[in-house]
Order: structure tokens, then sequence, then C-alpha cells
């Protein structure tokens, strides 16, 4: 029997609405920043680092007038600090002040080191009109356990979200299922008894 998904994950969505990102951000500029800095390092390392970042580098005028030496100093515990450094520095010089940070899929993939995810987390949390469905690395393994999508590729698991549910799901699905990765759909032991799609996982269903 072919699952509706608009109707069963609906619930998730209920759960876990409106809820911010564990990107522990004040306002859009240090979201765009955290965003940028988190890749391929955790969400936890940029959160201890961003207090003393943001009080050095307040929005993104003073960015803009930050030199490589003063970045480095402050960024050289993130992971592949020298690349990310860069790309704040081209965001900064393009963008010049908070009020001109774009809200669009195509402005904000445009800017360097903001991919689709990012694009996707940054009109989510500013409460922009949703054009994708944000895939991290959660909702790379929970999509594909649910049913809802197949393989590892992020762009084909948005596309095939995006075909699955109504466009008025689209800005909290990628967070709920995120969520529910992160808090139980683990990558090993995942807490099946805990979790409000066992009806309808198709993981859930092999592994009980």
């Amino acid at each position: 029997m072919q699952t509706d998904w608009p109707k069963s994950l609906r619930p998730l969505i209920k759960k876990y609405n409106a809820k911010q990102h564990p990107l522990d951000y004040k306002n859009i500029y240090q979201l765009l920043v955290m965003v940028v800095l988190s890749a391929q390092d955790s969400d936890a390392h940029i959160n201890k680092l961003a207090p003393e970042f943001f009080k050095k580098f307040p929005d993104m005028a003073t960015l803009s007038k930050a030199n490589t030496t003063q970045l480095t100093d402050a960024l050289s515990e993130v992971r592949f600090h020298t690349n990310k450094i860069a790309w704040l520095q081209e965001i900064a010089s393009e963008v010049k002040e908070d009020k001109n940070i774009p809200l669009t899929m195509k402005e904000l993939t445009a800017l360097k080191g903001v991919g689709r995810k990012s694009a996707n987390v940054i009109m989510r949390e500013a409460g922009a009109e949703p054009e994708g469905i944000m895939v991290d690395l959660h909702v790379l393994r929970v999509a594909p356990r649910l049913g809802i999508a197949k393989g590892k590729n992020a762009d084909k698991i948005e596309k095939e979200l995006m075909e699955a549910l109504p466009k008025d799901m689209w800005g909290e699905i990628g967070m709920s299922l995120s969520f529910l990765g992160r808090e139980i759909c683990r990558p090993t032991n995942p807490k099946h008894t805990q979790c409000i799609l066992t009806e309808v996982c198709q993981y859930c269903k092999q592994h009980n």
C-alpha cells in the first residue's frame, strides 16, 4: 500500500515546528557566518567559538573590514578555516551590510561557501518562502530509512522529498527530520520505541 507521506509526516512537523536550528545564533548575519563555519565541523564546536567571534565582529560591516590575520586568530580552531575565512571575506565584501543579506535560493547559493542545504536553513530561520527542503547528514540517513527517498545523494533526496510533499511542508520538514535523526533515529541503536513514525518506517519494519 502506498504511504500517504504528507499525512504521515505532519505529526513530525507539529512536534518540532519552529524549533530553532541547533546553531545558537542571534540574528541572520550570525546564522550565515555560522552556517559557513559549521560545514565539516560540528554545530556544538561553532556554538562554543561564536560568542567571542561576534564580540569582535558584530555585523557584516565589521566583518568586511577584518583582515586575514584577525580572522585567523579568531577561527584557527575551525576545520578548514583557511578556506572558510576566504569565503567569509568574499561574502562580506559582496554583502557589505546585514540588511543586504539575501533570502532567496538563487542569491544565497551564489555566495561562497553556501550550498542548497545552508540556503534552506537560512531561509527557514528567516521565515522566507521555502524553495526547497533542507537535507543535512541526518535527513540523508532518516529519509531513506523511512522509505520516502532513496540513495545517498543530498540533491536527489531533496528532489524526491519535494515531489512527495506539498510546498506548505517544505519549510519545516527538513529540520523536523533532522531533529528526529539527532534525537531518535541515531546512526546506531535508533530508539524505535520513542519514534512517532514507526508505523510508516520501512527500516523499523525490517528491524523489529
